[in-house]
């Protein structure tokens, strides 16, 4: 071969060569520059806060939660717990996710109804008769609607949790009817239709916070609270109440919710995992609170508690009032169509 055949040869095997590298370089790159967008882009650590304990159906719902997120995401996405009112009570969680300072929390619908006021609808007095009742009124279309209008205060609700039924607890007398709740100096979670409820019933409510609720009780602040059985026992409120009457007055719907701006940066796919790992949570916490309202009565007795069940026609009568009184807050149609969705 000649030199010159030769050098051109070489000069084409070299600037194939040199193609080749510079494609495969450029290629490694543009992979490296969008692994790392996705990166920047997707990495979070969300705060997630309530008020109660991690043994509460909510902390273990809470947990699940934890898990499926960031399994799911592959670590991108984590949650940090905040049990115990760490980040603050209720009322103070909810302002935190609408100031911007909390990412997360799940809190009975009555707390929201502060702001946006018909979340607070379910709690209307006897109005279901069991679990499954409540929950297929949670997730159908109004209280779809009605979930929307968070979204003006910037929360965007995941999914629903379960409270269960409220009931009374006293701390000098056992309420057997309800000649019983006159003059008690009821505690109750910041919901004017539970206010309403125990002030048609003849008790003095006040609202409190429920982290500072057990101190308040042995302090004597209040001879009687309102609770689901779960919390009562999770929360070890038998320690100071001594009477547990099975009124079951109001259900207890509590909204998982996330910030509506740090929702919007997550991509669909992001929000898919969330939402998944939301309803896992929310069919979790119920199945538990159903099971632990069946089953912790007779724990509470095991604990000193005395129980009454008192006839609860008496009490449904004394409060068939409390829903027009809401009139005005949800306006007429909303409110012919929770009666009719909730008519036995």
């Amino acid at each position: 071969m000649s030199k010159s055949k030769f050098g051109m040869t070489l000069c084409v095997v070299l600037c194939a060569f040199g193609l080749l590298f510079s494609s495969c370089n450029k290629k490694n790159v543009n992979q490296n520059q969008v692994s790392q967008s996705e990166e920047s882009a997707q990495s979070v650590t969300i705060s997630l806060g309530f008020s109660t304990n991690l043994e509460d159906p909510r902390g273990v719902a809470s947990l699940l939660f934890k898990d499926e997120v960031e399994k799911n995401s592959n670590g991108r996405i984590k949650v940090m717990i905040h049990p115990d009112g760490e980040l603050g009570a209720d009322g103070d969680l909810i302002k935190g996710i609408i100031d911007g300072k909390v990412d997360m929390t799940v809190s009975s619908a009555g707390n929201f109804a502060v702001y946006a006021t018909k979340l607070g609808i379910s709690a209307m007095p006897f109005l279901f008769s069991d679990f499954d009742e409540a929950w297929a009124f949670m997730d159908g279309d109004l209280v779809a609607e009605v979930n929307k209008t968070l979204e003006e205060f910037g929360i965007v609700v995941l999914s629903h949790f379960d409270n269960g039924f409220r009931c009374v607890t006293t701390t000098n007398k056992a309420v057997k009817s309800v000649a019983d709740m006159r003059g008690l100096n009821i505690r109750t979670p910041p919901n004017q239709i539970v206010m309403e409820t125990m002030s048609a019933l003849g008790a003095n409510p006040k609202p409190y916070a429920f982290n500072e609720l057990k101190k308040a009780l042995k302090d004597g602040l209040f001879d009687s609270q309102e609770n689901p059985i779960p919390i009562i026992y999770n929360s070890k409120l038998f320690e100071e109440q001594k009477f547990l009457s099975i009124t079951n007055h109001s259900y207890d719907a509590m909204p998982l919710v996330i910030r509506l701006d740090l929702w919007n940066e997550f991509s669909q796919a992001d929000k898919d995992i969330i939402l998944a790992a939301a309803k896992k949570a929310q069919d979790l916490d119920r199945k538990l609170v159903k099971e632990q309202t069946e089953s912790y009565v007779s724990k509470l007795r095991e604990e000193g508690m005395t129980i009454t069940n008192p006839d609860l026609k008496a009490f449904q009568k004394a409060t068939s009032g409390v829903i027009d009184v809401f009139t005005n807050v949800y306006g007429e149609e909303l409110l012919a169509r929770l009666k009719a969705e909730t008519a036995k």
